[in-house]
């Protein structure tokens, strides 16, 4: 399952050799760790580095090392504080955003924009493919970095910590959540630059919703919200160089705003695509965070 730990010491408690806080012994059950040998739309992987399939251009994303992170100090300190202070409104967030897979609460932000702006058949349908390939991207470049580190979880540095749902069976750093908010918010801002700050914003609330579960520690979101954003940042020109046989730009952005009625929509939060999903836990989760 490693594929790392061979060309550097990790100062750093491991995944796969920790428990989660409640259980008996490290977890076995990793959710794909070999999804970075899958195939992407617009990158490959180049031993440590990914090339953008398009344009042959390297790209060497910012992310922190785990080895300068303070993961058991002030990473830590950071998510029980947010444990000690976890109000109604941030359990409403953790839950609406960690409900379902990453992508599951953005497709209806996609889908409510592509009405709103009255996108047609066939546009629609570009978009739509072209924001969902980058989210696939996003996330085999994250479980790289995933699986490559191999960063323990918060509730396997404090084994007396109860997470608000349940800890994903895969290591912390980066956010999976985080990384793809970052792209796909970055995605649909150049096909809806109007809507940017809205946006943002969504991604932002996204990333943060990961920390309010107490499944994430808060540079996971930091360096995954940026390492979405630059997974899309080299997508985009590619989207923007592309002609019809006229010549003329497929892509016309939509630079209005028409001030979308995005989702999710407080003080509920409520879903926009209800599934009753399984939420029974394994690991240690806290009893004031169940519905």
């Amino acid at each position: 399952m490693s594929k790392c730990c061979d060309n550097f010491d990790p100062n750093y408690l491991l995944w796969n050799e920790v428990p989660y806080a409640g259980e008996e012994f490290p977890p076995t059950n990793p959710e794909d760790p070999y999804s970075d040998s899958w195939p992407m739309y617009y990158y490959q992987r180049c031993g440590s580095k990914f090339e953008v399939k398009q344009t042959g251009e390297l790209v060497y994303f910012t992310i922190k090392h785990p080895n300068y992170i303070d993961w058991g100090g002030s990473e830590l300190e950071a998510v029980l504080e947010t444990a000690n202070h976890l109000d109604e409104d941030m359990k409403k967030i953790a839950k609406y955003w960690g409900t379902g897979v990453a992508t599951k609460q953005w497709l209806p932000v996609l889908d409510i924009l592509v009405d709103t702006y009255g996108v047609t058949a066939p546009y629609a349908a570009r978009l739509e493919s072209a924001v969902l390939a980058a989210a696939n991207d996003a996330f085999i470049i994250t479980w790289y970095y995933k699986f490559l580190w191999l960063v323990a979880r918060p509730d396997q540095y404090d084994q007396e910590l109860a997470t608000c749902l349940c800890t994903p069976r895969h290591p912390t750093y980066p956010s999976g959540h985080a990384a793809v908010a970052g792209c796909v918010a970055n995605m649909l801002k150049y096909f809806f630059p109007g809507e940017a700050a809205k946006l943002d914003e969504l991604a932002k609330q996204c990333a943060l919703s990961r920390l309010y579960a107490l499944v994430h520690f808060p540079i996971d979101n930091d360096e995954g919200l940026k390492l979405g954003y630059q997974v899309a940042d080299h997508i985009i020109p590619i989207l923007a160089s592309q002609r019809d046989s006229t010549g003329k730009p497929i892509d016309v952005p939509y630079t209005d705003n028409l001030d979308a009625a995005l989702p999710p929509f407080p003080p509920e939060y409520d879903q926009v695509i209800p599934f009753d999903f399984p939420d029974n836990c394994t690991s240690l989760t806290r009893p004031d965070c169940c519905n």
